[in-house]
């Protein structure tokens, strides 16, 4: 009786085969989501660990270890679609915060040039005017290339660019209000 069972379980292990449908699965999932630009600039993390439940499931269908392949697979698609489905979440994130970044850079532009106008009117602050000017129009520009990254759904760069134009205007702010404020002392 014992060495029936011994033959039937070499038997159905000699039988089995590979689970061709989940591993095909896994391969297109993660394919999919190495493709996809949102998974790979926002689901960095679960984009690895899909490759790696990829890889383990190759490693252990080689292996001829099919329950453990079939795991692996189940694992990737998993992961994979996680990274999707985080990818989406980060652009919408992204998008949502560049865009109300942008939006106040639209007030913020015209005020800061009402305050460097005023400041050249007034005469008497210490400023470098040309400088503070140019400092502006390089300003404009990026945010005009801010405008256009976020048209272009490069929500990462408009981001980006419009950080950098909110921490110019602020310092030309700065120096400008620094100045008056040295007039104000002197008075």
């Amino acid at each position: 009786m014992a060495l029936c069972l011994v033959a039937l379980s070499l038997l159905s292990a000699g039988c089995a085969r590979p689970p061709g449908a989940e591993m095909e699965a896994a391969e297109a999932a993660v394919t999919r989501a190495e493709n996809d630009a949102g998974a790979v600039t926002y689901a960095g993390s679960s984009l690895v660990r899909a490759r790696d439940a990829l890889a383990r499931m190759r490693e252990e269908a080689a292996a001829k270890r099919y329950d453990a392949a079939r795991t692996y697979a189940s694992e990737a698609v998993a992961a994979a679609e996680k990274a999707l489905a985080d990818g989406k979440t980060g652009a919408a994130l992204t998008k949502e915060e560049a865009s109300a970044l942008i939006a106040g850079l639209r007030e913020r532009i015209p005020e800061t040039e009402r305050n460097l106008r005023q400041a050249e009117a007034a005469g008497n602050l210490d400023l470098d005017f040309d400088g503070l000017s140019r400092d502006f129009e390089s300003a404009r520009r990026d945010a005009a290339g801010a405008e256009l990254s976020l048209a272009e759904e490069n929500y990462p760069e408009a981001l980006q660019k419009g950080r950098g134009v909110r921490g110019a205007l602020g310092d030309i702010d700065a120096r400008i209000a620094g100045a008056a404020a040295m007039v104000s002392r002197k008075k």
